[in-house]
């Protein structure tokens, strides 16, 4: 059994990278230098009082919303409670009609489309699943591909691949049903469900909310697996910022009527707010999240190795250019290894130094103070160029009073 269920993920990781590489070599019609488009959003809007006849409404769901979602990133709408991010989300799948604007689905308009078949083209995964309690977990993958009309074998053979990916034994899981399964097998099978004819796009409301906290993290760690391998484009709502973080490519942060505070990756989220919504979004848990995205770099070093030397036990020049000897026992880290981490590797080190690797060879050493550095460095460039902001988000702080922002930590 154990041979066949390897051949099964050998033959999926297979066809998963001919699915990206597909895609990945389709002929592009995008502007050179601009990533293209999954979904775009045109002066989107959803007023539910103006449909009714009572007249513009003061406080519309979504208001005049533009936004894009390229391909094969996931983009994450956060913010609070009837910010209008699930109304936007559903308005991509027409289960939410626009009021006004345009939807465009890998360039096609979705306002112009047939409901039943656009919705057939784009995965969909909701907080509480929706599995059908009368069906097996097979029988619930395979939904979609028998309403396009696959064949048996063709069903069989994508219900055991994606079994696989999502980490499920088809062996074991595939004649269960529902209520056999625990809440996180169940989120699985829903995403295993919404990947079955292989869409361009995954719809994901509030995706994991119904999970205890470390089922939670387990499924957001497996599923950003699972994007990786596929490559499928994903738009994903949540209220939670710290998922924002961790899961998007980007973050879309949304105050009342989708209005678009700040569009940028999670680090530049983070240690630049663009706004005081943004700012209270992300709270007193500012330092702690940037600990976790930000990564070591060379520039963060207190001091610089004149020579890389093979171990860390060697010596490395400090700042006047003497020798440093490091302990036999002295601790290490490499480049590129999160702040958070380097910050915990001080505990019980009186001497208040860490080298730093690189290949296996170190390349300088650090202390407490380097690891401030750094947060100095991530909240005073922006990490991918100039967040998308629709709000002026007002001086910059002093540096010298606080060095690595005004929220408290």
């Amino acid at each position: 059994m154990q041979v066949h269920r390897a051949r099964r993920v050998a033959a999926c990781d297979g066809a998963c990278r001919h699915r990206v590489r597909r895609r990945l070599s389709a002929p592009c019609t995008s502007v050179p230098g601009v990533a293209a488009s999954a979904i775009r959003f045109e002066h989107v809007s959803k007023d539910y009082a103006s449909e009714q006849g009572r007249g513009a409404g003061e406080h519309a769901a979504v208001h005049d919303l533009t936004l894009d979602v390229h391909e094969h990133e996931v983009l994450v709408l956060v913010g609070p409670s009837g910010c209008g991010k699930s109304t936007t989300l559903r308005m991509a799948n027409r289960l939410v009609e626009p009021t006004s604007g345009r939807i465009l689905l890998e360039g096609e308009d979705v306002t112009t489309a047939d409901p039943v078949t656009l919705r057939r083209r784009i995965g969909y995964v909701i907080q509480n699943v929706g599995l059908f309690p009368h069906r097996t977990v097979a029988q619930n993958v395979a939904t979609v591909p028998k309403l396009l009309g696959w064949d048996r074998r063709r069903t069989s053979a994508r219900v055991d691949e994606l079994l696989d990916l999502v980490g499920l034994d088809p062996a074991r899981y595939a004649k269960r049903f529902p209520h056999e399964l625990s809440g996180g097998e169940r989120q699985r099978v829903g995403v295993a469900r919404a990947l079955a004819t292989d869409p361009p796009v995954l719809l994901m409301d509030e995706p994991f909310g119904a999970v205890d906290p470390v089922g939670r993290r387990r499924l957001q760690t497996e599923f950003a697996r699972i994007q990786r391998a596929v490559g499928t484009t994903v738009m994903l709502v949540t209220h939670d910022i710290d998922e924002a973080v961790r899961m998007g490519d980007r973050v879309a942060v949304l105050s009342t009527g989708a209005h678009v505070e700040q569009l940028a990756s999670p680090l530049d989220v983070v240690a630049r707010p663009a706004s005081p919504a943004v700012a209270d979004l992300v709270g007193r848990g500012r330092m702690a999240r940037l600990l976790a995205l930000g990564r070591l770099e060379r520039d963060d070093l207190a001091e610089v190795a004149t020579h890389a030397t093979p171990a860390p036990t060697r010596a490395v020049a400090d700042g006047g250019g003497s020798a440093v000897t490091l302990g036999a026992d002295a601790a290490s880290v490499p480049l590129g290894t999160e702040l958070g981490d380097v910050l915990a590797s001080f505990v019980g080190r009186p001497d208040g130094r860490l080298a730093v690797t690189d290949e296996g060879r170190t390349v300088g050493w650090v202390t407490p103070t380097s690891v401030l550095k750094a947060l100095r460095r991530l909240t005073e460039h922006p990490v991918d160029g100039p967040s998308t902001v629709t709000q002026d988000p007002g001086p910059a702080p002093d540096a010298e009073q606080d060095p690595v922002g005004t929220l408290p930590t």
